[in-house]
């Protein structure tokens, strides 16, 4: 629960309480004040009435109240994109809600540039090949945004023109079919690029034209949430009836509706990943967008999309496994599922939130081939999918916080990726006005600084910006139109759309809960995915049988028959849990078996199988055979293990029941913060395993993991039959695994990651940074570099000739498959589309690489700021004087247009400035007791770069330079992404039973690209091969499949942006090999078994 939050000038230190939901034991963290670094600045000509620092009284901010959900506080901890309090601290220490007065501020603010180092001094802020990471836990400087005004210009907007059968004009509603990759016509017909260009002209039309009528704080308004628990959702945006704008409702989560009732508990991500099933993944994106369109939701908080870098890593389950060719192709079918539905999708995290350890202070440093390559990747194929909304993180990327990057925000998603919906903060993770403003954020959520601080770094803070010609309306107006564009391209201003009918702080109130029934026919889609994802990872002869029991010698251990006498399934993962499937708020605990994990990513359970009863219902059918059923749940007693013993012998299979949960950090089951404390089974697994296997030749290991364990303590007993992977799979859990036990389904479900044999292994790669250094003043993050590069999960394994226990991709199952007749073909050059797409070509061709270049522009921004390197540190400050800009090295003509203070005790006084943007349209608020108050500015805004502007344009690394304009979207290029070669092969049902396969395309380039061994760039999905049956199967490569990144070298960095050194966007896309004839081409059914190889055709 939160405390009080009061930050003023001289406060020192923060302390906060969170409260798990199991232990019920509360922790205070206290964080280090950098009250040196990061105290408040006002914007220029800006005047506060005066304001004691000490009283530290907090900004006023008008927040609509829903009159149901105004006495609806939830008693337990909860989190919508949210950091727990201690965390909330370590961001709230860097703002503050005191305003200083007129007469102080240019004090303050001079305090605080004499304490920050100077670029000679600060550490860099993205590394290069020159300069190396910062160590893992090392304390660094955070980078802030000076405040410097600027001239506002949109960014292009992407040209491509529509491409005959291949670059297809598409509305979110209508989109292609998922492309099936063995039908007859998959060798003939290539999968087409759906184009939402027309779509949201229109959409962009629209919101222009409303937004035409709207006054600047009725724009302001649309920018931002009414802050925590005010409203019905976990973040809401003001309606404006009047204008005929409803408002927004936001809502988590990635599996379903959070905090509703009557709705689906769907799998998660990475159970769905699990599949490689292109079809059912878009098909639990159609139903959970239905589900949340049923219940009045607007934007649905998902998907999410980080890479599990870290195998601990707390939300991997949330995403779509550890390489990024197959979490963007699941995040691409996902949001074209979603938003079929209405909904608008929300890709999340915006980037590199890879563990909850310290996610609020720390700084991912990365470079920009690694960006572009591994954890952008997924982002690129959301807006090919045509997201409306992305999502940015809590943590600081090259010392820069996430929601006020602008190489990230402004250069990479908006420019280069042509990115036209809008950027959302993560729940309390904006940190700033101007930085965030500049920097490319258009939503800040919930909309408070903190959970109910009653302040706001955007509404009345943002208008006086504007209003004091520090941030231009123009800017304003760019974020309101793509706020108000996403929501016309999901054609929810249809008079027939939903509005919210539940809610989500006070599920029992029945005023505003309708209890509407979403669920439909979707347990089905969650049945298929839980089966279709498990996968087989062992699967021997029982070496010896019992006498009287039916087990059989001469066939491997599954599927069972259906003809065991006895069988008996033991461990606690089997039972239901003793309080009911949502027994623990946000599933912050286990207590039974393990559906999903834990944190914002969650959903209630409406029903939740559990294997025991699947399994027990199952054993009913064998009545003629008399199976005996039993069971054990008590995983730790040991009167228990050793009653175990007894009931494990002489049955004719035992089942084992294991698993491993995490979440997000704000819970602390059995001390995981969020990341997992090691990669062992919970709940005593392993000793449970070794038990039974030490008196039953036929244990068979059912497995239920966020992700990967370590097996070795009981993988090679012989009595270890079988090992079944069934993930965490949503409400029918207990009837999938029960489907595939009894071979109602062959197991084709491959691994989305490595299963090692070593933590070590993986820590080697990327370890999980849980204790850094001692903070010294002045350094309020800490450094996690990412100094593996492209070499995460297999690709590591792969570089360092790492054997693992699981490879990736591996699976297993009941039958056999053969694969032959490889071929490759080239398509021919094509001769349509624009022209600058066929130049592009040709570059490409010849080893050229295009580059998306932003020389400076002093004080003009397109789309948004970068970060040059300055030796001048520059802090921007207010006087206190009405019409005067004072900034330490550039003087300034003031606006005319600032407040003025008024005598203390009129009540009511007209000039009074508070935060207008937070649900009161066009209102200014005044103080009850008379004093008035201006709250503007509340930024940390001293750095030791200038701010310039974003100019870009093509360019070739050769002498032969061309240019052009309009250039937005140069990596979503329907040029780069149309097919260019074709790989056909026949896969062969060989064994004895009919099932399918997932067949697997990766690429080896040459070791001069500097690429990993081997890279996933295509799979597929064969599905029902009867003995015998053959299918040819057919995978399209295009010429990014073929590209790597080439960064702007080094020397160049500080020309081309990105903080003073190599900038996250600065480069382009080359061939990956100067003779593409050098690139092998890998099909096989994992990483490491490869059954048919060849050749890119020589060019």
């Amino acid at each position: 629960m939160l405390l009080t939050l009061g930050f003023g000038f001289g406060l020192a230190v923060s302390a906060v309480s969170a409260q798990s939901s199991e232990s019920g034991v509360a922790s205070t963290s206290a964080v280090p004040s950098s009250s040196a670094v990061i105290s408040s600045v006002l914007p220029p000509s800006s005047s506060p009435s005066a304001v004691s620092a000490s009283s530290s009284p907090a900004l006023s901010i008008s927040i609509p109240t829903f009159a149901s959900a105004s006495a609806s506080k939830l008693p337990t901890v909860v989190s919508s994109e949210a950091p727990s309090s201690a965390s909330t601290s370590a961001l709230a220490s860097s703002v503050s809600s005191s305003v200083p007065s007129s007469a102080s501020a240019s004090a303050s603010a001079s305090s605080v540039s004499s304490s920050v180092p100077s670029s000679a001094s600060a550490p860099p802020s993205s590394p290069s090949s020159d300069v190396p990471f910062p160590p893992l836990g090392a304390p660094v400087n955070r980078h802030l945004v000076p405040i410097v005004p600027f001239n506002f210009t949109p960014f292009p907007i992407p040209s491509h023109q529509p491409i005959s059968s291949i670059f297809i004009p598409t509305d979110p509603l209508s989109p292609p079919p998922v492309f099936d990759s063995s039908s007859p016509t998959s060798g003939t017909n290539p999968p087409t690029i759906p184009s939402f260009q027309d779509a949201w002209d229109i959409a962009y039309s629209k919101a222009k034209s409303l937004l035409s009528t709207f006054t600047l704080e009725e724009k302001v308004n649309i920018t931002t949430g009414v802050g925590w628990q005010n409203g019905l959702c976990v973040g809401n945006i003001p309606a404006n009836e009047a204008k005929g704008f409803p408002g927004l409702c936001l809502e988590d989560s990635p599996l379903g509706v959070r905090f509703a009732d009557y709705v689906t508990a769907f799998p998660t991500a990475l159970m769905a990943a699990s599949t490689w099933n292109r079809r059912l993944i878009r098909e639990r994106g159609l139903a959970m967008g239905r589900e949340h369109v049923g219940k009045g939701v607007n934007v649905a908080l998902g998907p999410m999309m980080n890479m599990g870098r870290v195998a601990q890593g707390g939300r991997n389950w949330e995403g779509f496994g550890a390489d990024p060719f197959l979490a963007g192709e699941a995040a691409y079918e996902t949001v074209l599922g979603m938003q079929q539905a209405g909904i608008t999708a929300c890709a999340k995290h915006f980037m590199f939130n890879e563990q909850e350890h310290k996610r609020t202070t720390t700084s991912s440093f990365v470079d920009s081939r690694t960006t572009h390559e591994i954890y952008a990747h997924p982002f690129l194929r959301s807006v090919m999918a045509g997201v409306g909304s992305v999502m940015c993180s809590y943590n600081a990327i090259n010392s820069t916080y996430a929601c006020e990057n602008s190489p990230t925000i402004n250069a990479l998603l908006k420019s280069e990726y042509g990115f036209r919906g809008y950027m959302m903060s993560d729940w309390q993770a904006t940190l700033s006005t101007f930085g965030s403003v500049e920097g490319g954020l258009d939503m800040t959520m919930p909309g408070d600084i903190t959970f109910d601080s009653g302040d706001s770094y955007f509404g009345g803070n943002l208008t006086e910006y504007v209003r004091n010609g520090t941030i231009p309306e123009e800017r304003v107006d760019d974020m309101a139109t793509r706020i108000l564009a996403a929501w016309y391209l999901a054609h929810q201003d249809s008079p027939s759309y939903p509005s919210t009918n539940f809610n989500a702080f006070n599920i029992p109130d029945e005023a505003t809960n309708e209890r509407v029934n979403v669920q439909a026919d979707h347990y089905k889609i969650v049945r298929e995915i839980g089966r279709a994802g498990i996968v087989l990872l062992k699967n021997e002869k029982p070496k010896q049988k019992f006498p009287h029991t039916n087990t059989d010698l001469g066939r491997p251990a599954l599927p069972l028959t259906g003809r065991e006498r006895a069988v008996l399934v033991a461990g606690l993962d089997a039972a239901p849990q003793r309080g009911g499937p949502n027994m623990f708020s946000d599933q912050g605990g286990n207590e039974g078996i393990l559906a999903m994990g834990w944190g914002s990513g969650t959903a209630q359970f409406p029903y939740l199988i559990s294997p025991y009863e699947a399994l027990q219902h199952r054993a009913l059918f064998n009545r003629s055979i008399g199976t005996l059923f039993d069971w054990q749940f008590d995983d730790f007693t040991p009167s228990a293990l050793t009653s175990l013993l007894s009931q494990a012998a002489r049955k004719d299979a035992a089942l084992v029941f294991i698993n491993s949960d995490s979440g997000e950090q704000y819970l602390s089951p059995d001390g995981n913060e969020g990341d997992r404390k090691n990669l062992t089974a919970w709940h005593n697994g392993d000793t449970l395993v070794q038990t039974v296997a030490s008196v039953n030749p036929n244990t068979i290991v059912i497995i239920h993991s966020v992700g990967p364990l370590i097996l070795e303590p009981w993988i090679d007993h012989p009595n270890v039959t079988a090992v079944l992977w069934a993930g965490v799979s949503g409400q029918e859990t207990g009837n999938a695994i029960t489907d595939v036990l009894y071979g109602d389904f062959n197991p084709q479900g491959r691994l989305p990651y490595t299963i090692a044999k070593s933590q070590a292994d993986y820590d080697a790669a990327a370890k999980l940074m849980t204790d850094g250094q001692e903070t010294p003043p002045g350094s309020d993050i800490l450094s996690i570099p990412y100094e593996e590069g492209l070499l995460i999960d297999y690709r590591f394994f792969d570089a360092h000739n790492i054997t693992p226990r699981f490879e990736f991709g591996f699976g297993l199952s009941y039958t056999t498959f053969e694969y032959s007749h490889l071929s490759i073909t080239a398509l021919p050059t094509p001769n349509d589309g624009d022209e600058s797409d066929r130049e592009a070509i040709r570059r490409w061709e010849a080893g050229k690489t295009s580059l998306a270049s932003w020389p400076p522009t002093p004080n003009t921004v397109i789309g948004g700021g970068a970060n040059v390197s300055d030796t001048n540190p520059t802090t921007t400050t207010g006087t206190g004087s009405s019409g005067t800009n004072s900034t330490t090295g550039t003087a300034g003509e003031g606006s005319s247009n600032s407040t003025s203070t008024g005598d203390a005790g009129e009540e009511g006084s007209s000039n009074s400035t508070s935060i207008t943007g937070a649900g009161t349209t066009g209102t200014n608020s005044t103080s009850t007791d008379g004093t008035n108050s201006t709250s503007a500015g509340n930024d940390t805004n001293t750095n030791t770069n200038s701010t310039s502007g974003l100019n870009i344009t093509l360019e070739s690394r050769d002498a032969d330079t061309s240019s052009s304009t309009g250039v937005s979207g140069t990596s979503t290029a329907p040029w780069l992404h149309r097919p260019a070669y074709r790989v056909q092969f026949t896969v062969t049902n060989t064994g004895s039973l009919p099932g399918g396969e997932i067949p697997q395309l990766y690429l080896s380039f040459p070791a001069s690209s500097g690429e990993p061994p081997r890279v996933l760039k295509g799979f597929a999905n064969v599905d029902d091969l009867d003995v015998g049956e053959s299918k040819k199967v057919s995978l399209w490569l295009s010429r990014h499949d073929l590209s790597v990144w080439d960064s702007v070298p080094a020397g160049e960095a500080g020309k081309q942006g990105g903080e003073g050194v190599e900038g996250l966007s600065g480069g382009g896309w080359k061939k990956g090999a100067r003779d593409l004839g050098d690139v092998k081409v890998l099909v096989g059914a994992s990483s490491r078994d490869v059954r048919l190889r060849g050749n890119i055709p020589r060019t």
